[in-house]
């Protein structure tokens, strides 16, 4: 994995939902996290559709003495019927994926387990992901780039209560703080755009007026800063607010 530099974070809301990383002190790469006081090992339920990924967590994790990864698994669905068996200290997850997607999944858990820790793992930086994942519940947020020193750092911060916010994330978050957020029905049209939908279609499947599709685009554009269909909807996944699967 490449190298990264994450820091411990507090999290703060911004005046549009988003989520403002507020640094303090401490630098988990540059110092290990000391290991927990508690006595049993911190357990473990990995979720991640690509066994590989779930392979090589399971053998980092393993080497560390206060860490017991004691279950998988490769959709949201699974991981939810996972956690409800196995109540792990730490859930590590992925947020795309088939079936149920992390962010369905981290709302069914913390829905159900408020007390739920919640540490992601992906590859997606975008800052209207990221701000979702920690209004659902999230913890902190790592992406796949992260050294492995820097997502046992995270597990064990997040025992302790600490956040961490991988650098490219925070920078995108910061980046776009006050920036007005895209509302629901402005993404339902924008997921429609993405699919190819002219706005007289999308008026039809939604039962609205063509104008105001028309309205929303023209909204959407503004908060976007895009010049077309075609870049809001590039821009919309770059920043998170439509899965690239759409």
């Amino acid at each position: 994995m490449a190298i990264l530099t994450a820091h411990s974070h507090r999290t703060t809301r911004g005046r549009a939902g988003t989520v403002q990383p507020e640094p303090v002190s401490t630098c988990i790469s540059c110092a290990g996290v000391p290991l927990t006081e508690k006595k049993d090992p911190i357990s473990i339920l990995i979720v991640d559709d690509h066994p590989v990924m779930r392979d090589g967590l399971r053998a980092i994790l393993g080497q560390e003495t206060d860490m017991n990864v004691i279950g998988e698994a490769g959709n949201g669905r699974v991981a939810i019927e996972q956690f409800r068996k196995l109540r792990p200290d730490i859930t590590l997850i992925d947020l795309q994926m088939p079936e149920v997607d992390g962010l369905q999944a981290i709302t069914a858990i913390r829905d159900e387990f408020p007390d739920a820790t919640i540490v992601v793992l992906t590859t997606y930086p975008g800052d209207a992901r990221v701000a979702r994942a920690f209004t659902l519940g999230a913890t902190s947020y790592l992406l796949k780039t992260a050294e492995s020193v820097e997502i046992i750092n995270a597990i064990r911060s997040a025992m302790i209560g600490r956040h961490v916010v991988a650098p490219e994330v925070a920078k995108q978050v910061a980046r776009h703080t006050g920036d007005e957020a895209l509302t629901e029905r402005e993404i339902t049209v924008l997921r429609w755009v993405a699919r190819g939908r002219s706005n007289r279609q999308i008026a039809e499947t939604l039962h609205i007026s063509e104008d105001t599709v028309k309205a929303r685009m023209k909204s959407i554009a503004g908060k976007l800063g895009a010049d077309d269909r075609t870049h809001a909807v590039m821009i919309a996944m770059l920043r998170g607010f439509l899965d690239t699967t759409e």
